[in-house]
């Protein structure tokens, strides 16, 4: 058993590893080539940069389910937070990632654009799973976002609430970094989204969305700030220092 291991590992390349064949086959595109060559390759960097945003969408969910999971970990005082720092600074890194993506398909000519939009039919970027699994992790909803609830169970098992570990800071360790990465998360967040929009508003502008969204009205009523109880609590130190301040 171990041979036939020792023999499949030597025998990968940086080709069959990645899967470099099927990956780069997934780019079909639906404008003819035959008509515009440079439309249709338009129309494959506009297939290119969406695909690679589900891919890098794929591993900031993952990483952030498992954060969310480290830190609602029971029996261990620090619930996993030190792990779950890196998983969410990872996940705020790759946010940033998403973003300069969005501002390169600033690069899309729109006179190209508008001859292969009709090809996309119903398609929509707002039809990802992935972004809705995003939003149930990071958005507040009728109820708090699954990561703040961790986060909320993580200092509770150390003895702190949200507002203690707003008001101790670096004092309270490991749940002051995880609230820190959390806000870096959402700050990610939210300038893909304003980049989105911005994105959106430059080559569509007023018309309706791809798939029969309104559009710039459908993503700007979609952009929020995560972790809102966690900002207001941020800004209670301010009010405290005031309050004991000399006039």
């Amino acid at each position: 058993m171990t041979e036939a291991v020792t023999e499949t590992i030597t025998d990968l390349t940086y080709s069959t590893y990645l899967q470099m064949d099927t990956l780069l086959s997934l780019q079909q595109t639906r404008f003819p080539e035959s008509t515009d060559r440079s439309v249709a390759l338009a129309e494959h960097f506009f297939i290119v940069a969406h695909q690679s945003c589900e891919l890098w969408l794929k591993q900031i969910v993952a990483d952030l389910r498992l954060a969310r999971d480290l830190l609602n970990a029971p029996g261990d005082p620090a619930g996993g937070a030190e792990d779950g720092v890196e998983l969410l600074q990872r996940a705020a890194e790759l946010l940033r990632v998403l973003h300069e993506q969005v501002i390169v398909l600033e690069r899309l000519p729109l006179r190209h654009f508008v001859r292969f939009r009709p090809y996309l039919g119903t398609a929509s970027g707002a039809q990802s799973q992935q972004f809705r699994v995003l939003g149930r992790l990071l958005e507040d909803g009728t109820e708090t976002s699954e990561l703040y609830r961790a986060f909320l169970a993580d200092a509770h098992r150390q003895g702190l609430s949200a507002a203690d570990v707003c008001r101790l800071g670096v004092a309270c360790g490991g749940p002051h970094r995880v609230a820190e990465a959390l806000l870096d998360v959402g700050n990610g967040y939210w300038r893909w989204k304003v980049a989105h929009l911005g994105l959106v508003t430059k080559m569509v502008g007023g018309q309706q969305g791809t798939g029969g969204t309104s559009g710039e009205d459908y993503l700007l009523r979609r952009i929020t700030l995560p972790f809102r109880d966690l900002r207001q609590l941020r800004g209670n130190p301010h009010t405290e220092v005031l309050a004991t301040s000399p006039v």
